[in-house]
């Protein structure tokens, strides 16, 4: 064994790939997702094109974390906040995203910096100014109209919610 094996790098990414066949897959995918403690603290952005399911998984997940009535995509808003049971929730899409200014003016850094579960649609149109997400979700769409989804854990919490 290796020096390398025996003590792995402390921040190492875990990749790990899934196919969705289904919605009934996703729901039951973001239900795993919010049944972990570590959520409530983390960074999660979500890639994939137009239509690939982002803000249908954000949906299912805030559902699963116990949101009530209507959740709504950010796109014009840019973020959309969320409290249930004491857990600040913040869901952004950052498709329209164009002024780094508008970072600054917006308080999106002292929302980065603060507690609570952070969810980012287009998260590279802020490239620079987001820090590293905790897990990746890249969700590629397939002429049969199921999900190749391809999860990243970035960090140990990143790493915990894909256990």
């Amino acid at each position: 064994m290796t020096a390398v094996e025996r003590h792995p790098p402390i921040v190492e990414s875990a990749v790990r790939a899934v196919v969705w066949a289904s919605e009934d897959e996703t729901r039951a995918f973001a239900a795993q997702l919010a049944s972990h403690p570590a959520i409530a603290q983390a960074f999660i952005e979500l890639h994939g094109e137009l239509g690939a399911g982002k803000t249908t998984v954000v949906r299912h997940l805030l559902r699963a974390l116990g949101v009530q009535g209507r959740i709504k995509s950010p796109t014009y808003a840019v973020v959309e906040p969320y409290e249930v049971e004491g857990l600040a929730i913040w869901h952004f899409d950052f498709y329209r995203f164009t002024d780094p200014r508008e970072w600054e003016d917006a308080g999106f850094r002292d929302i980065f910096a603060g507690p609570g579960l952070k969810l980012a649609e287009w998260a590279q149109n802020a490239a620079g100014l987001l820090p590293p997400a905790d897990l990746v979700v890249r969700i590629d769409m397939q002429p049969d109209g199921s999900r190749h989804v391809a999860l990243k854990a970035q960090t140990p919490l990143g790493r915990e919610l894909l256990q």
